[in-house]
């Protein structure tokens, strides 16, 4: 009778950093991404809270960010630590892989993967959807028990408001809520996201369609939890590249509960993000904290 092999080893973490914040940590790691096949870092705010049953709140970063932009900007470590929340942050994209135009432009390859699994064969290692949604949440489960990654939500800021929203909406059973800043949310119309589908997933519309908030949300059922939205009217990419309210007449259509916050004078930076962000981890808390 054959012997059962053995199950596959904890993915390796490297420690990068640690800083105390707010009773809390700050920390940074690097580590082998079998799913992206390079390096890859990511950042993580553990709260002064039990050593176990943890809550997850993902953030994902907008174009040309790391994972450490958040941490750093944000001012989130104060709100999640009262409410005794981890926080993580991947990066944007793979990183090192020296593929041709990868860092030609800032709003595509490096520091732009857009969050979805890319079918073009030159850019097969972008597949940030699948880092995310589940190559990720295993790797801090086998290396922190003090987490509890099934209690998840998730949130961003542009393209990562973008990945915010498809993620949770592709994947309500795994997250427990959903928000964001400033969000791409209807990218087959807009160049950012025209530019980024065309070449990470070829011509077929109804590929891109599989990307787009806007287009997920008419078919997405069991959204419990009101999405939060703020968005900035000063805010330079809001007329072109965010479209913010054609993702409110798509949840009225579909009956999704949304809170879409105007703010007046506001801009797209991360002045606007941490002047609103408390209000985000509350609005998690209260789902997170209720699972």
């Amino acid at each position: 009778m054959a012997a059962t092999p053995p199950p596959p080893a904890a993915a390796a973490l490297e420690k990068l950093s640690s800083t105390k914040m707010f009773g809390g940590h700050n920390l940074r790691f690097r580590h082998q991404s079998s799913t992206l096949g390079c390096a890859m870092t990511f950042s993580i705010y553990l709260p002064p809270s039990p050593a176990s049953n943890l809550p997850v709140l993902y953030w994902l970063s907008g174009l040309t960010c790391t994972d450490e932009n958040f941490i750093i900007k944000s001012g989130a470590q104060r709100a999640a630590a009262a409410h005794g929340i981890a926080l993580v942050a991947p990066d944007t994209s793979p990183r090192g892989l020296n593929i041709e135009g990868e860092a030609d432009s800032y709003d595509f390859g490096v520091g732009a993967g857009f969050y979805l699994n890319a079918t073009n064969e030159k850019w097969k290692n972008w597949r940030m959807y699948d880092y995310v949604v589940k190559e990720l949440p295993k790797v801090l489960s086998d290396n922190f028990e003090q987490l509890n990654t099934s209690r998840a939500s998730i949130f961003g800021h542009s393209m990562g408001g973008h990945g915010a929203l498809t993620v949770y909406l592709k994947n309500t059973d795994k997250y427990k809520s959903v928000s964001a800043f400033a969000p791409i949310v209807n990218p087959i119309n807009c160049s950012w996201g025209q530019k980024a589908f065309s070449n990470y997933l070829g011509s077929t519309k109804s590929d891109w369609e599989e990307y787009d908030a806007t287009c997920l949300v008419k078919k997405t059922k069991e959204v419990a939890a009101s999405i939060l939205v703020d968005q900035g009217d000063e805010d330079k990419f809001l007329a072109e590249q965010l479209l913010p309210r054609n993702f409110e007449e798509a949840c009225k259509a579909a009956g999704v509960p949304l809170i879409l916050r105007m703010q007046p004078g506001y801009d797209h930076s991360y002045f606007f993000i941490a002047t609103f962000i408390d209000d985000h981890i509350a609005h998690h808390a209260q789902y997170l904290k209720s699972a």
